[in-house]
């Protein structure tokens, strides 16, 4: 099992204070290229943009581009998993849990929110921005 939800005020804070901490986009390009991506310029780092899903079913490279983004097995970086509205990232903070990644969040209410109740990243006022089709 992962090791927490977080709301995304949540997973400000622990970006904020864990300068090591990695966030990892797991949503479609097309999803980034619609309504944006997470901006960590703020604190001076990008998030992972890393697809767990592609056209063809589970992304066969999810595992390979994390390891490419600096995280190792046992290295012991928190890494939060983000995606529209919470369910995506779950299956990304089990796979990454069970690859001996992390400790490893899943951010509940995604981007966007799950619920008309819930305001997700970008609806609670967290730094944005548009993809430019480009690692972030």
């Amino acid at each position: 099992m992962y090791e927490a939800d977080l709301t995304p005020a949540e997973a400000w804070e622990l970006l904020e204070n864990h300068e090591d901490a990695v966030l990892v986009d797991v949503r479609t390009p097309q999803e980034w290229a619609e309504v944006g991506i997470p901006d960590l310029g703020p604190l001076h780092r990008r998030v992972v943009l890393d697809p767990l899903l592609t056209a063809a079913g589970p992304n066969p490279d999810f595992l390979t581009a994390l390891a490419d983004a600096g995280l190792t097995p046992g290295d012991s970086r928190p890494v939060l998993f983000v995606c529209k509205a919470g369910g995506r990232s779950v299956a990304a903070a089990r796979l990454a849990t069970q690859a001996g990644l992390g400790p490893a969040y899943n951010v509940v209410e995604g981007y966007e929110g799950a619920t008309a109740s819930e305001a997700g990243w970008a609806g609670t006022g967290l730094p944005v921005a548009r993809w430019d089709g480009e690692q972030a």
